[in-house]
């Protein structure tokens, strides 16, 4: 309820300020600034209402859905871009300003000629007609900018994910695995505005790499098995050469994570809670681990470093699945080699980028946290606006390489 709140009072905020600029501005009294009035409103009801009628799971749910989401993303780069453009506005208003001719207020008589008694002039407001130029042509400026930005990342959010490859150096890792192929999913998302195409081509591209193991980090769906367990069905086709294992992302908690996780096992995903097992290949082996989100904890099934670490062939590396990068502070505690992680949507909408490592110590790619080596991928769905800015989504295939291979 809060969230809520908090969303319908920040998206007012937004709302009314495209209002001032791109209707009160560029419209005097009358019939097209009603319009305007009309017009942003309902933008602001049908925001709202994509958050409430999303998981109706009708026609017209989904409908709401799509065009209130994808304005939201119009709405906060819109509204970003109006700020931006604030500046430039200043200056023009000041220039016209410069070129208006000013005139003298209480004119003394021509006779007298004394500098007292001759009044400054006053600084003279814009001509109403180049003011409401201003308004417009930077209102449509705005308006342009937005709907290019937005076309580009729902392009990019709903086309097919970036298949990167990252080769990651595991200091106690056998010559002989070296080469081992995981393929690192996350942040699927099913949900109103991903269904079971977008499983279908994950599966599709995965199979593609011929990948020894899927890791699946967490964030599968926004819903119920009733809901998405047809979506969620393709991952049953799913084929590695030791299977695929699923680790709980925050929105499992919020979907149901007791019956998605029975729903997994079913489909031949294997969820890895607090435990781990061990990968062998040709006479050598590393160990792969899974915890659950931190998230979990509200819900009784927080993370166990212990249970899933403790007690192992330290001899050997564990890579481990965590949802969350932020889970590597007390991974690396427990001299996890390798966490692979999701969660962060690689910052999903610029400038979100800068607000994620407030929270996650790796925004997105491969980075070292306290002596453990963390990946953490983009994801291949998304939450909310079906748009990404500056982050695709992205497949990995991590390779894991001996110290001294070439």
């Amino acid at each position: 309820m809060f969230f809520f709140v908090l969303f319908a009072v920040v998206m007012g905020a937004a709302h009314y300020y495209i209002w001032k600029r791109a209707v009160r501005d560029t419209t005097g009294p009358g019939r097209g600034r009603r319009i305007g009035t009309a017009v942003v409103l309902f933008l602001y009801l049908l925001v709202m209402a994509a958050l409430s009628v999303s998981r109706l799971g009708s026609r017209l749910g989904d409908a709401v859905a799509w065009s209130g989401f994808i304005w939201l993303a119009g709405a906060f780069y819109f509204a970003l871009i109006l700020g931006v453009l604030e500046i430039p506005r200043l200056l023009l208003v000041r220039s016209a300003r410069r070129h208006e001719v000013p005139v003298a207020v209480g004119a003394p008589d021509a006779a007298v000629e004394t500098p007292e008694a001759t009044p400054a002039p006053e600084a003279q407001p814009v001509d109403p007609s180049r003011r409401l130029f201003i308004a417009r042509s930077l209102a449509v400026a705005g308006g342009v900018a937005t709907a290019g930005v937005v076309t580009h990342g729902a392009t990019q959010a709903l086309g097919d994910p970036v298949l990167k490859r990252v080769p990651v150096t595991l200091g106690k890792l056998d010559q002989r695995l070296s080469g081992y192929r995981i393929a690192v999913v996350s942040d699927i998302h099913l949900g109103p505005l991903l269904g079971r195409a977008h499983t279908e081509r994950i599966v599709r591209m995965i199979n593609g790499q011929q990948v020894d193991l899927v890791a699946i980090v967490g964030d599968l769906v926004d819903g119920t098995v009733a809901e998405l367990g047809e979506a969620a069905a393709p991952l049953r086709d799913l084929v590695s050469t030791h299977g695929s294992f699923f680790v709980t992302g925050n929105h499992e908690y919020y979907s149901g994570a007791e019956p998605w996780l029975a729903e997994l096992e079913r489909l031949g995903v294997n969820p890895l809670r607090n435990e781990r097992l061990t990968i062998e290949r040709a006479g050598a082996s590393f160990d792969l681990a899974g915890v659950t989100d931190v998230t979990g904890a509200d819900f009784e099934d927080g993370p166990d470093y212990a249970r899933a670490l403790d007690g192992r062939d330290t001899s050997t590396p564990v890579v481990l699945m965590a949802h969350q990068p932020v889970q590597v502070r007390e991974a690396a505690k427990h001299g996890v080699d390798l966490q692979l992680s999701g969660h962060t949507h690689g910052g999903q909408m610029f400038p979100f980028h800068l607000a994620v490592g407030l929270q996650q110590p790796v925004r997105s790619g491969l980075e070292t946290v306290d002596g453990t080596q963390v990946y953490t991928t983009n994801g291949v769905g998304f939450w909310g606006p079906p748009v990404r800015v500056g982050a695709a989504p992205d497949i990995t295939v991590v390779e894991l390489r001996h110290k001294f291979a070439g």
